[in-house]
């Protein structure tokens, strides 16, 4: 059994294309078959190497590994031609030479009467030698298939025009390249969105006209915004290696993914393994898949929760070399990860939560400053009693605080709350006895002296 993936390299690969590339994998998988991986790159003014780059890029993020290719349509022209020359030698082609004024003018009269815009055939017995390629399509009868998630479905072939399948300069078109791939590959199951359902009729005709077998079709629902809105860029619908960029675990977006119009019972969080097992075509849902940007952050925190330290540290080298933070320059890493670990939710804030251990800063949040650095008191005895302590660890860091509580008679937030501040920079820690212990003695004493010279530059 053999599924692919087939995307033209004409932008990045976003969250529809990779949700369609998780279904194919998925299933290969699940029937303990192949994976073919093809690049449909027959539009060569907007097939772009950047763009296969950012392909194959978010496709080995994602962990969707291929079994066969990638395999380039630029790279069989010899075989459509072939299948064309084929066709064309058995009638079942024929070249048009019809204008595109003409074809405009055809489309604006069968639109005024309120029909359905086509082609009229006008070439199809002229027996001309030049201008593109037609397919002939039957003139009567049905085509009917069985959708895999649709149904059955069935369309006259009456509401079909002959399709170009080669332009004038020779090139062939999606739907010739896509049945002649399918079939020369051994495709057993085309998984793609249902943007592509009207094609599919037309594919069937082209394999019937051909003496091929038909591969099963499973037509995926389109993913909407949040809105009812098609997905767009103001909703997420940005680039997968986005989603690595903004700290997601690829995990976690597969599993986001997987969710997007297919369901097991009432299970939200599902292991690659588990998808592998219990996936079917039969349990993906006919109706649009609605996109939740919070929905994917909390499944994002839920794996980040659950993975091991060594894998997120894996995986924050990129965010870590990528924000400039050296992570030889303070406590052990590991440590650091596992005190951020519950809190969380991508692995940029994870990042931005280690700058503290790591960088130094020269200022502090204004406004927080403002309302937190006003009693120099309990700061300077804070530091005099952190600057003796030979024990630098989080309890003997809290039995000082406690004191300073106890000799001022004033409540923890007193001194808890500008000692945050003071680590941080920006208020922005946990238990300030750990972050503190991490931090580092020298590194504590020098941010306590800022907020000193913080209150005393204030009153001047």
């Amino acid at each position: 059994m053999k599924s692919r993936f087939a995307p033209s390299p004409t932008g990045y690969l976003h969250i529809g294309g990779a949700r369609t590339a998780l279904f194919a994998w998925a299933w290969a998988k699940k029937q303990q078959g192949q994976f073919v991986l093809r690049i449909e790159d027959t539009d060569r003014e907007r097939s772009t190497q950047a763009s296969v780059d950012a392909i194959l890029d978010g496709m080995s993020w994602l962990g969707l590994a291929h079994d066969e290719g990638p395999f380039y349509q630029t790279d069989r022209f010899d075989r459509y031609e072939e299948v064309i020359k084929q066709l064309l030698d058995d009638d079942k082609a024929y070249y048009c030479e019809c204008s595109k004024e003409r074809l405009q003018t055809l489309r604006d009269e069968l639109t005024e009467k309120g029909e359905k815009a086509k082609y009229d055939g006008c070439c199809r017995d002229k027996k001309l030698t030049s201008g593109v390629v037609r397919f002939k399509n039957p003139l009567s009868g049905l085509v009917v298939f069985d959708d895999a998630v649709k149904g059955q479905i069935s369309i006259n072939n009456q509401e079909l025009d002959d399709l170009i399948i080669a332009r004038s300069d020779g090139t062939p078109t999606y739907n010739l390249t896509v049945v002649v791939d399918d079939h020369d590959m051994e495709i057993d199951t085309v998984i793609r969105g249902d943007d592509h359902i009207n094609n599919t009729p037309r594919q069937i005709n082209l394999y019937q006209a051909l003496g091929w077998g038909l591969p099963k079709f499973a037509h995926l629902p389109m993913i909407l915004g949040s809105d009812g809105a098609r997905l767009s860029k103001r909703h997420g619908a940005v680039s997968v290696m986005a989603y690595r960029d903004e700290g997601f675990l690829p995990e976690a977006l597969l599993n986001y993914l997987v969710r997007l119009g297919w369901s097991h019972g009432d299970q939200e969080v599902f292991s690659l393994d588990e998808i592998v097992s219990l996936f079917e075509l039969k349990n993906i849902n006919k109706a649009p898949a609605s996109f939740n940007q919070e929905k994917l952050i909390w499944l994002n925190q839920e794996y980040i929760k659950s993975a091991s330290v060594e894998y997120l540290i894996e995986q924050l080298s990129w965010h870590l070399n990528h924000q400039g933070v050296d992570s030889s320059t303070g406590p052990e890493l590991n440590v650091v990860v596992k005190h951020l670990q519950e809190r969380s939710k991508t692995l940029v804030e994870m990042v931005d939560g280690m700058k503290m251990f790591y960088q130094d800063f020269t200022e502090f949040d204004e406004k927080l400053a403002k309302k937190q650095f006003k009693d120099s008191e309990s700061i300077a005895l804070l530091m005099s009693k952190l600057s003796t302590l030979d024990d630098w660890t989080a309890n003997a860091i809290k039995d000082q605080i406690k004191q300073v509580c106890d000799e001022l008679d004033i409540g923890f937030g007193k001194i808890g709350q500008p000692f945050r501040l003071a680590l941080s920079g920006n208020g922005n820690a946990g238990n300030i006895d750990i972050v503190a212990q991490l931090v580092g003695q020298k590194r504590t004493l020098s941010r306590l002296q800022m907020a000193l010279d913080y209150i005393s530059q204030r009153s001047d």
